[in-house]
C-alpha cells in the first residue's frame, strides 16, 4: 500500500534531483530542508515536521542571497501552516495525493504519446530543466503528447534508482539526527521547572513494497485539453515507470487534474498543503 509518506518523500527526492540537474542545491537550516530551483529562481521548503521561524528565518535570508523570486512551502495537511503567515506566505490550491497501479493507466491508448528528452518548443526555465533527464542513473523522463507534430502537453517521470533511494534514505535519517540533537539541546537550555519531556524520535517509516514511480508537472495546453492527451500521458507515464522497474504510479494532482486521474484508476491518498511566498 502507498502512503503519503512514500509520495512526499518520492517529491522530495524528485525535486533534488531537480536541483541537482540545474546547478541547484539542497540546504538545512534549524528543522528545516530547502530546495534551491535556480532555473526558476525558486526557493522551496520540503515537507517540515513543524514550522520553526528559527529555520525559516535563515532560509529566507539565503534565499535571497541566491536571487530567488518566489518561495513555495509542501506541507503535510497535518502540520500547522499559521506560523508561515506571519511571514507572508498564503495558500495555494489544495494538493491531492493520488496513486495506481502501473497496469490501470497502462490499458489506455498512449499512442500522442513518447519520450521525448529535447523537444524543440520549449523554452525558458522548462528548457533548462530538461537536464534531469539526462542523468546516470537515468531517473528522469521527459513524456509529450502531440497532434500533427504540434507540441499538444507534456510531463515528467521520475523513478529513483536503488542507489539514489538509499542515498536519499540515508541523508534523510541524517537530517533527523540532526534535528533530534537540536531538540535535545534546546530542551537542555530550559529552565528545569519549565522542561518538557524530550520528544521521542518518530518511528522508522517501513518501505513500500515494490517501487514508487512518480508523474510530476503533467499539463495539457488549454486548446488540447478533453482530447485524450492527458490519458495517453499517463498511460505512457505508467509504461515508461513500468519499465524502470515501478510497479505503483503516485501523482500530485490539482483540483481540476484529479477527476482525470480517478477517471484512469489513481485513488485518493491523502491531501496536502502548499504555500508561497512572492519575493519581487
Amino acid at each position: 500500500m502507498v502512503t503519503i509518506a512514500a509520495c512526499q518523500e518520492l517529491h522530495q527526492d524528485w525535486l533534488k534531483s531537480l536541483a541537482g540537474a540545474t546547478g541547484g542545491r539542497t540546504f538545512s537550516t534549524h528543522e528545516s530542508e530547502w530546495v534551491w530551483l535556480p532555473a526558476r529562481r525558486q526557493l522551496v521548503l520540503l515537507y517540515p515536521q513543524r514550522i520553526a521561524p528559527a529555520g525559516i528565518r535563515p532560509g529566507l535570508a539565503e534565499g535571497m542571497r541566491l536571487g530567488a523570486q518566489s518561495v513555495s512551502v509542501w506541507l503535510n495537511n497535518a502540520v500547522s501552516y499559521a506560523p508561515l503567515e506571519a511571514f507572508g506566505f498564503r495558500r495555494g490550491p489544495q494538493p491531492m495525493w493520488m496513486s495506481a497501479p502501473v497496469s490501470a493507466p497502462m490499458q489506455y491508448s498512449a499512442a500522442p504519446a513518447a519520450v521525448d528528452p529535447e523537444p524543440a518548443e520549449v523554452s525558458g526555465p522548462d528548457a533548462e530543466e530538461l537536464a534531469a533527464g539526462r542523468g546516470h542513473p537515468r531517473t528522469g523522463w521527459h513524456v509529450t503528447t502531440r497532434s500533427e507534430g504540434t507540441l499538444t502537453g507534456r510531463a515528467w517521470v521520475f523513478v529513483p534508482s536503488q542507489q539514489a533511494q538509499q542515498e536519499q534514505r540515508r541523508l534523510r535519517e541524517e537530517a533527523e539526527q540532526r534535528r533530534q540533537r537540536d531538540r535535545t539541546a534546546a530542551a537542555a537550555d530550559r529552565p528545569a521547572a519549565g522542561r518538557a519531556a524530550p520528544e521521542e524520535p518518530p518511528a522508522r517509516r517501513k518501505p513500500a513494497s515494490g517501487s514508487l514511480g512518480g508523474v510530476f508537472g503533467l499539463a495539457v495546453g488549454p486548446s488540447s485539453r478533453r482530447r485524450g492527451y492527458g490519458t495517453a500521458l499517463l498511460s505512457r507515464a505508467a509504461a515508461v515507470a513500468a519499465a524502470a522497474g515501478a510497479d505503483r504510479l503516485a501523482i500530485n494532482a490539482a483540483p481540476l487534474g484529479a477527476e482525470l486521474c480517478a477517471a484512469r484508476g489513481f485513488e485518493l491518498i491523502g491531501r496536502g498543503q502548499q504555500l508561497t511566498l512572492d519575493l519581487r
